[in-house]
């Protein structure tokens, strides 16, 4: 068993809209998360999206890194530098290269976790953010389907000079969660 996929999160179990939260985790959790304990100055960026496709079929999706630069707004110039076909398992690792507000910088993740169908999880190893934790959650709706859910587990660098720019950075994550949820929904109607 993987620890935390008991926690339900209760603001999204049973819904079917997609949903963008972003802000700090104040719906009751237990203080634990995937990763670990969730500290005061982590933001937390949550987004459920429910397809009528596959559990498989829809990480099947995601397990291909390509995809990345299908579902990421084309404004960031976001690409995959690790050289491709990408091997996603626990401890691969995958480089990219994106702008964000015309400054361009690099940006190294860690799978550290890896389950396939259910949940994979990547984290920042280096890059623009002091943590980024992102949990990607896939379950199987009541009546078929699948429901997709985001958690983002992310500190901004610099200390309290950077958090000044945190209304900033929820407003463009959740523009980006926004254009992602979209891009999803595209690519796997097609399937």
């Amino acid at each position: 068993m993987i620890p935390g996929l008991a926690v339900v999160d209760p603001d999204t179990e049973g819904s079917s809209e997609a949903r963008v939260k972003a802000g700090r985790d104040t719906r009751g959790y237990p203080g634990l998360t995937l990763q670990g304990v969730h500290m005061p100055e982590d933001e937390v960026l949550e987004t459920t999206l429910d397809l009528t496709l596959d559990r498989p079929s829809v990480f099947d999706f995601f397990a291909d890194a390509g995809n990345l630069e299908r579902i990421t707004p084309p404004e960031l110039g976001f690409s995959i530098t690790t050289p491709a076909p990408v091997t996603m398992t626990p401890g691969s690792i995958i480089n990219y290269r994106l702008k964000l507000y015309g400054i361009p910088f690099r940006w190294r993740t860690e799978i550290t976790i890896w389950d396939p169908p259910i949940i994979f999880v990547d984290e920042q190893r280096s890059g623009p953010y002091k943590l980024w934790v992102h949990t990607h959650r896939f379950t199987i709706l009541p009546g078929g389907g699948t429901r997709i859910h985001d958690r983002v587990r992310y500190q901004l660098p610099f200390g309290t000079p950077g958090r000044l720019a945190l209304p900033l950075v929820r407003r463009q994550l959740a523009r980006i969660f926004r254009f992602r949820q979209r891009a999803v929904r595209e690519c796997l109607e097609r399937l």
